[in-house]
């Protein structure tokens, strides 16, 4: 009940302030207006579809083995469970009766046709930076698709999550239309992949730290964050993922194919790259790639506090040395076999557990629970049969998981808190859509 109450404390005040100093920007921005690329409507459409597979928009109105693009998929959140709508050109259900123009209304002011406020778990916080041409083009695309009649289902949110008119103090508090605005003391390729990061591509709604009312710190922010029992983690922090230290090609790799010399995709970025990035033309492909090691990489030592707080239980040298034994055998047992003695993995198969920043954090959801659920990396084009993982949930214990992950996070010159078999039990029962 006191968190109830805080929330609500929180909208008002922060809608309070907002309102009271920034009052017009609930007017919806009218001027990104555009001019037309005068393509041709097969041209129109091609175009489409391209920039909607850059959008991924398929990835959350699609649910598994049903129709692309009806919606009724499940976005779990600490707000409660959101279900996507229906895309398909459906009159009845789907956005059929829209126009053009209420389609840009979606991206740019974050309103539904008839001025209905979204919420941003539509990430229109990023695709506000969407050029009208580009809207038109995927607005031009999803009218040709097949009409799917599937009713949309309601959201199911706490309270005061579930009162929609409460969106206006988020908005006011947190969101400005605007549209994406060239750096022109930048290169055309880095300009290029600040618009599809920032914009299309919508990183920073996973790879973002978000505040109690599910706002971050704008589209650039990617200091990582939780996303359904998962961590998308801090793209440019020298203890997570330091992009601007690894080879490029490596990086063009893992988006395009899912796997590289070094590591490979799970999870929800599995399907980033499966759905969307492994479709992208090279030319912007690099693009993003020259954006995001183009970033200031954060140093490790500005996160010390917050590593100390992470900081798992400290063991004597004979509990320490007790951990390792037992995990050792383990992992002998269960992983050398594809991870290699060492932990140094096999290049593009076998993601390497040696020097990883994904096994290595502080927040430890990832490795749990692909070691519990397993998991393969995305089918690509450039990989058309990967290599998986295989689940433990049934096979090891809490206990034995959190020895295994102890084991592999401390070995081969590894340095990294133990983990306790109550981290374990939290993910075990973790629900996937």
């Amino acid at each position: 009940m006191k968190k109830i109450i805080l929330s609500v404390l929180l909208f008002l005040l922060a809608g309070a302030a907002a309102v009271a100093g920034f009052g017009y920007y609930l007017v919806d921005d009218k001027s990104a207006t555009g001019i037309s690329d005068k393509l041709s409507a097969s041209d129109q459409i091609s175009k489409g579809a391209y920039l909607v597979k850059a959008g991924n928009c398929m990835g959350c109105h699609t649910v598994k083995g049903e129709a692309a693009f009806a919606g009724g998929r499940l976005l779990q959140t600490e707000f409660g469970h959101f279900k996507t709508p229906n895309i398909t050109p459906d009159v009845k259900t789907g956005i059929g009766s829209w126009t053009a123009e209420d389609f840009w209304q979606a991206l740019h002011n974050g309103k539904s046709r008839g001025g209905r406020m979204l919420y941003p778990s539509f990430p229109y916080t990023n695709y506000t930076q969407v050029s009208r041409n580009d809207a038109d083009a995927m607005y031009a695309y999803l009218m040709s698709l097949p009409k799917v009649e599937k009713a949309n289902q309601p959201h199911e949110l706490r309270f005061p999550y579930d009162q929609r008119a409460l969106l206006a103090f988020w908005r006011a508090a947190y969101f400005r239309p605007t549209s994406y605005q060239e750096d022109k003391s930048k290169s055309v390729e880095w300009n290029r992949g600040a618009y599809l990061v920032n914009g299309l591509g919508h990183c920073s709604a996973c790879h973002s730290s978000r505040n109690g009312l599910g706002a971050n710190a704008g589209v650039s922010d990617l200091s990582g964050g939780e996303l359904t029992g998962w961590y998308a983690p801090a793209l440019t922090n020298s203890k997570e993922v330091s992009l601007a230290k690894w080879p490029a090609q490596e990086l063009v790799a893992l988006l395009k194919s899912g796997v590289n010399q070094h590591t490979a995709v799970s999870g929800p970025m599995a399907e980033v790259v499966a759905g969307s990035t492994q479709h992208l033309s090279d030319a912007d492909i690099n693009s993003m790639v020259a954006y995001l090691q183009a970033i200031p990489t954060v140093q490790a030592a500005e996160k010390d506090m917050f590593d100390q707080a992470m900081a798992g239980p400290e063991l004597s040298a004979e509990n320490m040395g007790s951990v390792m034994k037992q995990g050792a055998a383990l992992y002998k047992t269960h992983c050398m076999d594809c991870h290699g003695a060492q932990g140094e993995g096999v290049a593009n198969v076998y993601p390497a557990l040696r020097s990883t920043p994904a096994l290595l954090g502080q927040v430890v959801s990832n490795p749990v629970r692909m070691v519990l659920s397993g998991g393969f990396p995305p089918v690509t084009s450039a990989n058309p049969r990967p290599y998986g993982m295989p689940p433990f949930a049934h096979t090891l214990n809490d206990s034995e998981v959190a020895l295994v992950l102890s084991y592999t996070r401390n070995a081969w010159g590894n340095k990294a808190a133990v983990l306790t078999s109550a981290e374990v039990n939290r993910y075990r029962t973790a629900v996937n859509d």
